[in-house]
């Protein structure tokens, strides 16, 4: 076995265990990961990294996604393991676009505020709106997520008008009165 190999099963090894220990502590939300689906995982994290030219040695950043997104209202048994893969799909790649300025902890913190408070589980706006505010905010110099680990932070830097509810009753008062 080449040098290359014997670290990836090492890892792989070291991934599986550390994310089926994760079961435990996720039981208690209805959550459970089968071997067959942490290998999934691991592959598509290894599948993730290569996409995006990064390594990973050591701990996985899952379990830290698990143990952060276990309690959301919008996971559920049968989307956890493929809202697992997309989480940690936008986690690396928000890692190189935010050009590892942000710490993992920080980083996890705001996908987490944002996925239950803004996005409502949809990781497509999470993806494609509060994260790509967030790293042009960061890219342009942006450190105020610093002190807080990145919580509290979107309502600073978000640009995208959201749902007032004086603002509809005001709006369909007038179209009422039309």
């Amino acid at each position: 076995m080449d040098e290359q190999n014997w670290l990836e099963v090492m890892n792989r090894q070291q991934w599986m265990k550390q994310i089926q220990e994760t079961n435990q502590y996720t039981s208690k939300y209805g959550l459970q990961l089968s071997e067959e689906d942490t290998e999934l995982l691991i592959e598509e994290k290894n599948h993730t990294l290569k996409a995006e030219r990064r390594v990973e040695f050591g701990q996985s950043v899952i379990p830290q996604i698990i143990y952060i997104f276990c309690d959301s209202a919008y996971i559920s048994q049968d989307n956890y393991l493929d809202t697992l893969i997309r989480l940690q799909e936008i986690f690396f790649l928000y890692k190189n676009e935010m050009q590892d300025e942000i710490t993992d902890e920080e980083l996890l913190n705001f996908m987490k505020e944002q996925f239950e408070d803004v996005c409502y589980g949809d990781l497509e706006y999470l993806e494609s709106t509060c994260l790509e505010i967030f790293s042009e905010a960061i890219r342009a110099g942006y450190k105020g997520y610093k002190i807080t680990q990145g919580k509290g932070e979107f309502s600073k830097i978000d640009i995208v008008q959201r749902w007032d509810k004086d603002l509809y009753l005001q709006t369909l008062k007038e179209l009422c009165w039309r």
